[in-house]
This record gives structure tokens, sequence and C-alpha cells, in this order.
């Protein structure tokens, strides 16, 4: 445990030049006292950890002095490959640039882990794209990933229904979510997602834009995704589930805080172990299609409407097995329903 610390220590340092005893207490999840030690046992280990005194003081490496990755463990070295992510970086341009990036770690690596790449290939493959969905990548990808790495500003031709639209955009990040990419950038002083398959066109200017070193790309999407949701779902219906009706509802839910939220909602069961929810859906429409893919598992309860359609729908499907002899053997047992 302690090795493997002491390493991360001496990454930590190579990767940022200076850091404060704090910065890397925080970093290693330990005290400041652990720090201390660690770099004392690392000077005595002949690693030169030098500290520089003051207000912008910290713990620095001397000498350009950096270390091999003979440190790595077979399971670091074999997740390193398959963080790769060939099929999204080759969409962005960087095939080249990952390709030679994995030929140096692996000529870094001691023989006896040189097979990591291949295992590794073997054991698991990213396939991104949705079913259904064609897997060219959109034709400006490649180039607003290249403005997105050197802090450029676009000009961004964007096709919004049945017109186009202008914007000058400080292009933050780009998000791949089930086969579709997304560009996030800053207009003005708000932030805008872009698909970016409906970009017709961009310019990359010669002006940068300071980045705000405090944006979390990850933080912002998951709020978003959240609140676009949200936002789709605009109806409700109240519905009484079977314990197995309330199992698969989970899987035909808009989105998993839907499912959970209802469920941390409802009352205790009944009798019957039967639940009542009340949940968000994007429309009566939609709830129709979905609940009846639960059939006898889901009781529509509200609004009315739709309680009467899907009664319709179960009289028709009673009818269509109203002559069927073997209808009694195929019945549910008693606590099934």
């Amino acid at each position: 445990m302690r090795a493997s610390r002491l390493i991360s220590l001496v990454l930590l340092l190579q990767a940022r030049e200076t850091m404060t005893a704090g910065e890397l207490a925080r970093e290693l999840e330990v005290s400041e006292r652990t720090v201390y030690r660690d770099v004392m046992a690392l000077s005595a280990a002949g690693v030169p950890v030098y500290a520089d005194r003051g207000r912008a003081g910290g713990y620095r490496l001397l000498g350009g002095y950096r270390t091999r990755l003979t440190g790595l463990t077979r399971d670091e070295a074999e997740a390193l490959f398959l963080a790769g992510l060939p099929g999204p970086a080759g969409e962005m341009g960087l095939a080249d640039a990952v390709a030679g990036a994995e030929l140096k770690v692996l000529a870094a690596l001691p023989p006896s882990m040189r097979d990591a790449p291949a295992r590794t290939g073997q054991r698991f493959h990213l396939d991104v794209p949705g079913w259904f969905r064609e897997s060219d990548p959109p034709p400006w990808l490649a180039e607003l990933a290249r403005a997105v790495w050197r802090d450029r500003l676009v000009e961004l031709r964007y096709r919004r229904g049945d017109r186009e639209v202008t914007r000058t955009v400080a292009p933050y990040g780009l998000v791949l979510k089930n086969g579709v990419w997304y560009l996030v950038g800053r207009v003005g002083d708000g932030w805008r997602t872009y698909r970016v398959d409906r970009v017709v066109g961009v310019e990359v200017g010669a002006e940068g834009f300071a980045r705000d070193e405090g944006f979390d790309l990850g933080a912002y999407w998951r709020e978003q995704a959240e609140a676009f949701l949200r936002d789709m779902l605009r109806a409700e219906v109240a519905v009484r589930l079977t314990p197995a009706g309330l199992r698969a509802w989970r899987h035909l839910a808009d989105a998993p805080f839907v499912y959970a939220e209802a469920v941390a909602a409802a009352g205790p069961p009944d009798g019957q172990g039967r639940v009542v929810l009340r949940l968000p859906v994007e429309s009566v429409e939609v709830a129709y299609t979905q609940l009846l893919a639960l059939g006898p598992e889901v009781e529509v309860l509200d609004p009315p409407e739709l309680r009467a359609r899907c009664a319709a729908a179960a009289r028709r499907a009673a009818a269509l097995y109203a002559d069927d002899p073997d209808g009694d053997a195929a019945a549910p047992e008693a606590g099934q329903r």
C-alpha cells in the first residue's frame, strides 16, 4: 500500500512540477504528516525530492528526474490499454496520437507485461454507437476536437429545424452519448450544447479564449442530461404494480432517477404485495405504450382516459384468447400476479 502511494507521489510531482504538502495530501487521501514521512522515505531511497520554502513553495523533483513505468502492476498496465478508446479517439482525428502513446507505454513496460495490449484486445471491445445507427463520425468532429484541444474560438453554423444559425462558441468539450457526439461550449455568458451531426460549418479562429479551469465537463453533462429528462416528463400517471410489474418498470422508466424517486415516494405494499406509484411520463400516449408492455402486472388508476384505453386494450386481448382451450392451464399461479 505504501509503495503504491510513494510511486503516486513521484508521478504527481512529475506531472505538476511543484505541489504543497496539503495538495499532495488531498490527492493521496492521507494526512500532511504522512506526506512528510513519505518525502523523507523517497529522499532516503535516492529520489531527489526538494522542498521550496515560503508562500509559493512546495515539493518538486530536481534535475528533470523521471521515473520509468516499472512500478505498474499487470492490472494497471492492461487498464491503460483498455482506457485508450481507439474508436472515439479515431473519430476525433487522434488515432495516430493514441497509437503512438500506446507504443511508448509498451516500450516502457517490462518484458513480462508486454502482452498487455493483446490480452486486453482479446477480452474487451467497446462498441460505442447505438443499435440501428450509422457509425460514420460527423464531418466536423475532427475540426471541433482540434479547437477544443487548442482552446480556440469557433464560428459555428448549426442546423436548427429548417434554418441555419451562426454562433461564436468557446468550445469547452466533446461528449459521446449513445453513439451521438455533442459539443459543450460557452456563448456569451451562457453554456450551450450542440449536436455535432447538425453542425454544417466550422471556422476555427486565430483567437483563443481563457478557459474557466473550474468548469467540470462531467458534472455539467450529468446536470444537463437530468434537466433535459425532467423537462421532457410533463405528465403524470398513477398505477398499481405487482412485484413483477415493479421489477419490469425499472427497465421501462425514462430515466433511473424517475424510477428511484417514484419508489421512494410510494406507500407500503398491500396484502398482495402491490404498490401504488405516481410516475412522471412524457405524455399519456407514451405512457399507454409503455404500460401495455406490463400486461396484467399493472393497473392504471389515473388519469381516467388512460385507464379506459388500457381497459379497452385488455378486453381486446382477452377476446383474442377467449376460445383458447389451454387458456386456463397458462393462467399464473396464486401469488404471481
